[in-house]
């Protein structure tokens, strides 16, 4: 590859790296070509983008951009590969998922709207954190709740004023 391509695929990677705010790195050496494939359908399936990339080339990329990706940087020793999503904790749920079976990948660390986390041991962490979608449901149905409990009572007391209109009028009679 020469000097134009390698500049070429770094703007490509920093251009990827501004416009996703999903980031995983993750080690995925070791895998056969099976297991590989295998991840990668599954990637395919989960709507992430899995890249294996030169942590050189990569770690020029993280420069070029206006994110602070320092801590992540210095994760990029040994085979690397770049897992992109729209949604915050779906490749950790891959990863969680792919481990079942496999003992790889391992993750390395992570880029979550501004926050980073590193190591493997962040993984349960991540595959915990809640999808946009996921909290705006949770804002709609805590919105959603006041307004159930003013019409239950309304309900229930115009239940109750005609309980008592009928009990006076059994009475009359």
């Amino acid at each position: 590859m020469n000097r134009e391509e390698k500049n070429q695929l770094i703007d490509s990677l920093a251009e990827r790296l501004v416009d996703n705010n999903n980031i995983y790195l993750a080690d995925i050496s070791e895998l056969n070509a099976d297991h590989t494939s295998e991840l990668r359908r599954l990637c395919f399936k989960m709507n992430i983008e899995l890249l294996v990339v030169k942590n050189t080339l990569l770690k020029k990329a993280m420069e070029k951009t206006d994110k602070d990706f320092r801590s992540l940087s210095e994760t990029l020793k040994g085979p690397t590969s770049l897992m992109i999503s729209d949604t915050g904790n779906a490749p950790a749920k891959l990863i969680q998922l792919f481990r079942k079976t496999h003992d790889r990948p391992v993750l390395k660390g992570a880029f979550i709207d501004e926050a980073i986390f590193v190591g493997d041991d962040q993984l349960e962490i991540l595959a915990n954190i809640k999808s946009r979608e996921e909290l705006i449901g949770e804002v709609i149905s805590l919105l959603q709740s006041p307004v159930k409990n003013v019409i239950g009572a309304l309900q229930a007391a115009g239940q109750d004023l005609s309980g008592i209109l009928k009990t006076l009028a059994e009475k009359k009679a």
